[in-house]
């Protein structure tokens, strides 16, 4: 069973300010890091979630997951061109895969993930996407398709929370939320208590 809220984090140290706070999922999501320092950084946040009984999913660096002992890793599209998912089931790591259209969902699939996520459901300001926001009506559309745990993504604000849960996801991912708020902390406690109430 996935936590209901999800946050993804650039750094270790994201992961502990936000591990303090209560979150007992999360994601460390590193983009333009020496490859030499990826090992430590997911060591440090592995340190962090194992004292705060939280679970740590490593983006796309799932060697270096296997290696440090972590227990899930998320992979995009691109990264399962690369990834080898059998050595990830034999070490027991848990999977998680990004999805944008229904042939990226059947290739997902084929993986047996133990979630699906779905994005962007709305505008998201993170990174420029080649596919227009979803929607919640996908949101539904996808729930009765994954039969496991589904994840949405992009642009969820706190407020809209309560409507993509309505629509059917299991979990939801936030970034900018969260980490570009004046005061990410508090932020992620209101998320924290949101989640809480089905």
């Amino acid at each position: 069973m996935l936590a209901r809220f999800y946050p993804i984090v650039p750094d270790a140290e994201w992961v502990e300010r936000l591990v303090r706070v209560g979150v007992k999922l999360i994601q460390l999501r590193m983009k333009d890091v020496p490859a030499a320092a990826i090992p430590a950084a997911i060591a440090r946040a592995l340190a962090a979630c194992r004292a705060s009984g939280c679970e740590l999913v490593v983006n796309d660096y799932w060697r270096e997951a296997i290696d440090c002992g972590a227990g899930f890793v998320h992979l995009g599209q691109g990264d399962l061109d690369t990834a080898d998912a059998a050595a990830l089931r034999r070490a027991g790591i848990k999977l998680g895969i990004s999805t944008h259209s229904h042939e990226e969902l059947d290739r997902a699939l084929r993986e047996e993930p133990d979630y699906v996520a779905l994005g962007p459901v709305y505008e998201t300001k993170l990174k420029v996407m080649p596919w227009a926001p979803q929607g919640l009506q996908r949101v539904t559309g996808w729930k009765a398709l994954v039969k496991r745990p589904l994840v949405a993504i992009g642009g969820i604000t706190l407020e809209r929370a309560p409507a993509v849960f309505a629509a059917g996801a299991d979990s939801i991912a936030v970034v900018t939320d969260v980490i570009a708020h004046p005061d990410p902390e508090r932020r992620t406690r209101d998320w924290l208590a949101a989640a809480a109430t089905p």
